[in-house]
C-alpha cells in the first residue's frame, strides 16, 4: 500500500464510529483551546511591554546609582548619617538615597571598560502645566535618552535641535487643561510654574507638538521637555543653588554596546558594581512583570496539558476499540502482504490525525474568541491602556500548538497501533 493510499485509508477510517470519534476530538478540542488561548495571553502582553519598552527607556542604556547603603542598619536601628546622601528620585522608594555622583564619578563611569558614554540625569521639578487661564495643574518632567522614543496620539515628539521650547503632553492632560481633543492641542502654548530655590516662582511657555499616549508603567502625568525647554527650566530652578550644588546628580545614564549579549552585560554591571555603583537595564526594571506574566501562562498551560492528557485516554481507547472491531480486516491486509510496520502506520496515522482535527479546531474557535474578547475588552477595560491587545496570536505558536497536540496523540496511538501490528493474520481471520 502506497503512502498516499495508507493517509486516505487512515483519514476515512476516523469516521467510522462518528460519536466516537466526535467525542474524542471534543476532548482534544478542549486542551487545545486552553492552550492557544493562554499562549496568546503571554503573547499580548509581553508584545506590549516589548512595544512599549522604549518608552520606558532605551535597550542600550543603563541607569547607573552609588548606593548609600540599606535604609536601616541591621538589626533595624539607625543608620549613620551620610552627607553626600540625596534623593534617589522619582522612580524609587519613598525614602530611598543614594551617593550623589559628580564629575569625578562621571570621569570613573566613562573610564570603566564597555562604558561608551555617559551622562547626568539632571531633575526637573516643575510645579505645574496651566492652558492660558484655565486650572493649573501638577505635573513630573520627564527626559527621553538617546533611543527612546514616545507613543503619539498625536503630533510629533518636541525637536531637541529647536530653540524654541517644546513638549509633549500626556493623554490624561489633553481634556483637564481644556483642549477637546489631542489634536487640537497641537501648537497650542502651555505655561509651566517652577520656583527657585529663593522661592520665587517663575514661568516658562512651551507650544505643544505632540500627545502621547498612556506609557506601560509609565506616571500619567509626566510631560517630555525639549532640549531648551529643560534648559530654561532647569536655570529657573538653579537660581540661588550654590554651583558646587548644582554638579550633583542622583544617578546618571550609561551608555553600552547594542549588541552586548547578556553576558557581556552582566560583565559590565559586575565592573560598575567593582567600582561602588550599580547599573540596571530596562529588562532589569520590567523583569518583574514579564516574570509575573510567565509564571501564570506556565501554570494555566500546565492544566491544559492535563486537559490534552486526558484526551490522551479518549485516543487511546477510540483506536483499540478501531483494532478490535478490524480484527479481520488486519488479518486480510497481514495475509494479503501487508508488513507489521504499514499497520502499524495505519493506525498512528488515524491517531495523528484525530490530534490534527482537534487542535485546528480549537486553534481556530481560539482565535476568533480571542480576537474579540480582546477587542472588546481593549473598548471597556483596559481603554486606560491603548494599544494593548490582550491575546494576540503568533502564528508560529499556533503551529507549535498544534505539532504538539499532534505529537501527543502519536504517541497516544502507539499502544494500540502496536497491538494491530502484532496481531496474527490466521487467528484475527478466525476472529467473530
Amino acid at each position: 500500500m502506497k503512502t498516499s493510499d495508507l493517509i486516505t485509508t487512515a483519514i476515512s477510517q476516523t469516521f467510522r464510529s462518528k460519536v466516537r470519534t466526535t467525542l474524542t476530538i471534543l476532548a482534544i478540542f478542549v486542551g487545545a483551546f486552553t492552550l492557544v488561548l493562554t499562549n496568546g495571553l503571554g503573547t499580548g502582553i509581553n508584545r506590549y511591554i516589548d512595544d512599549t519598552v522604549s518608552s520606558i527607556g532605551a535597550t542600550d542604556v543603563m541607569t547607573v546609582t552609588q548606593p548609600s547603603g540599606a535604609g536601616v542598619a541591621a538589626g533595624g536601628g539607625p543608620i549613620e548619617y551620610n552627607p553626600d546622601a540625596i534623593a534617589a528620585g522619582p522612580t524609587a522608594a519613598p525614602g530611598s538615597t543614594v551617593v550623589a555622583l559628580d564629575q569625578t564619578d562621571l570621569d570613573a563611569l566613562a573610564a570603566i571598560d564597555g562604558v561608551l558614554r555617559v551622562e547626568p540625569t539632571i531633575a526637573v521639578n516643575a510645579d505645574y502645566v496651566q492652558f492660558e487661564d484655565g486650572t493649573p495643574y501638577v505635573t513630573g518632567v520627564g527626559r527621553l535618552v538617546a533611543g527612546q522614543t514616545i507613543q503619539l496620539a498625536a503630533g510629533s515628539e518636541p525637536d531637541d535641535s529647536a530653540s524654541a521650547p517644546e513638549v509633549t503632553l500626556p493623554l490624561s492632560l489633553v481634556e483637564p487643561l481644556g483642549f477637546e481633543s489631542a489634536e487640537s492641542a497641537i501648537g497650542q502654548t502651555v505655561t509651566f510654574g517652577i520656583t527657585d530655590a529663593e522661592r520665587q516662582p517663575h514661568t516658562v511657555e512651551a507650544t505643544v507638538t505632540g500627545v502621547a499616549e498612556q506609557a506601560f508603567a509609565g506616571p500619567t502625568t509626566t510631560v517630555t521637555p525639549n532640549q531648551a525647554l529643560t534648559d530654561a527650566l532647569v536655570e529657573l530652578q538653579n537660581i540661588g543653588v550654590p554651583a558646587a550644588e548644582q554638579e550633583r546628580f542622583a544617578q546618571a545614564s550609561v551608555w553600552f554596546d547594542p549588541n552586548a549579549t547578556t553576558e557581556e552585560i552582566d560583565a559590565l554591571k559586575d565592573r560598575l558594581e567593582a567600582e561602588g555603583y550599580t547599573g540596571t537595564t530596562v529588562a532589569d526594571q520590567l523583569g518583574t512583570f514579564t516574570a509575573i506574566i510567565d509564571g501564570i501562562v506556565l501554570v494555566l498551560n500546565a492544566f491544559a496539558i492535563i486537559a490534552l492528557l486526558a484526551a490522551s485516554f479518549g485516543i487511546v481507547n477510540t483506536l483499540y476499540m478501531s483494532v478490535q472491531e478490524r480484527t479481520r480486516e488486519i488479518g486480510l491486509m497481514k495475509a494479503m502482504g501487508m508488513g507489521s510496520g504499514r499497520v502499524f502506520s495505519l493506525f498512528s496515522l488515524e491517531a495523528v490525525f484525530l490530534g490534527f482535527l482537534g487542535s485546528a479546531i480549537g486553534a481556530t474557535v481560539a482565535i476568533l474568541v480571542g480576537t474579540a474578547l480582546s477587542s472588546a475588552l481593549a473598548d471597556t477595560l483596559l481603554a486606560d491602556l491603548p494599544g494593548l491587545t490582550l491575546l494576540a496570536f503568533d502564528p508560529i505558536s499556533i503551529a507549535t500548538v498544534i505539532l504538539i497536540v499532534m505529537g501527543i496523540a502519536f504517541l497516544a496511538g502507539t499502544l494500540p497501533a502496536a497491538r494491530a501490528a502484532s496481531a496474527d493474520p490466521v487467528e484475527s481471520l478466525r476472529y467473530e
